[in-house]
């Protein structure tokens, strides 16, 4: 895949952080960067409830950054959807119980580390807590549905991550019906985009989720993963999180189970790690968001050395 002729492979954006740090980001290959995730649940689809002591959260968020993760993302509510592989859809959390798993943990990290930190969540109320507490920005599944959630980050200045979906975790595979998946997901971020303008949240703190697993089929995922170039025309970076998702499987792409494997048992999502990592290194983005810091870290390496060995050749893939 070559780059585009109208737009040059690499591509640079600094996201203000509050406090008056910077964010710096480059769509170039192997230099997205990391945000290691922290799941501070007791039901994400691959690690709830490993990390839902505040003690082991930190620690392991700290083990994050001696991987070499980048920047750090903190979520106290899963928005697991209901499906085939999952079964139900992971049920809402109130605000003050999301706030309650999510404070203790932030606190003693942002006096721990000097990464930003991003807290995911859709509701305003956690997200103002959050920015007060010391969160650098708001990873927003929802797409700035909640108007108190847009007024707390236009009021704190901060970056936000838009991301594409439809309807809540229970219904949200119902709605994968899409005639142009790319073009649509485009057209539904560039609504996402006029929202935060029309909250006062400036165009330049702002990042772009495709929503990979979210509203749409195993297919779609795929499809939509190969033609990510085609939200250049946003103009905004893109983070993207294929990690350990179900689209990633064996079954889906088309795979028998390993060898070894019972042939009833289901495939965990720590085993998904040989596909998160294509495609992170697919995916013409400026921030992937993962499970597995270390292993992607390296992978990224090794991305760099090649296109640097290779002459530099931006935007080729082997």
């Amino acid at each position: 895949m070559t780059a585009s002729r109208t737009e040059p492979a690499t591509r640079s954006w600094a996201l203000s952080l509050p406090g008056g740090g910077s964010l710096a980001l480059e769509k170039a290959p192997g230099r997205a960067k990391v945000m290691g995730i922290v799941n501070v649940t007791p039901d994400s689809f691959s690690d709830g409830g490993r990390f839902l002591d505040p003690g082991r959260a930190v620690d392991h968020a700290l083990a994050l950054e001696a991987e070499g993760a980048d920047l750090l993302d903190l979520g106290a509510e899963s928005t697991r959807p209901a499906g085939t592989t999952y079964g139900a859809g992971a049920e809402a959390v109130p605000a003050d119980e999301e706030w309650r798993r999510l404070e203790p943990v932030l606190t003693a990290l942002r006096a721990a580390t000097r990464l930003p930190i991003s807290v995911d969540t859709r509701k305003g109320e956690v997200a103002r807590r959050a920015l007060a507490a010391g969160a650098d920005l708001i990873n927003d599944v929802t797409a700035l549905t909640d108007p108190a959630l847009a007024d707390a980050v236009a009021e704190a200045g901060c970056p936000v991550v838009l991301m594409h979906s439809r309807g809540d975790t229970a219904d949200m595979q119902s709605r994968a019906v899409y005639d142009d998946v790319a073009g649509e997901v485009t057209s539904e971020l560039a609504d996402a985009l006029a929202r935060a303008d029309a909250a006062g949240i400036e165009r330049s703190r702002t990042v772009l989720d495709p929503g990979l697993g979210f509203a749409k089929t195993a297919a779609q995922n795929v499809e939509l993963l190969a033609r990510l170039d085609a939200l250049r025309e946003l103009g905004r970076p893109l983070l993207v999180g294929a990690s350990r998702k179900s689209f990633l499987s064996r079954a889906h792409l088309g795979l028998a189970p390993e060898v070894g494997w019972a042939g009833a048992r289901a495939e965990a999502p720590a085993e998904r790690l040989a596909a998160s990592l294509a495609a992170a290194l697919w995916s013409p983005c400026a921030i992937v968001r993962v499970h597995d810091v270390a292993a992607t870290v390296s992978a990224l390496a090794l991305w760099r050395q090649l296109a640097a060995a290779a002459g530099d050749r931006e935007g080729q893939r082997p």
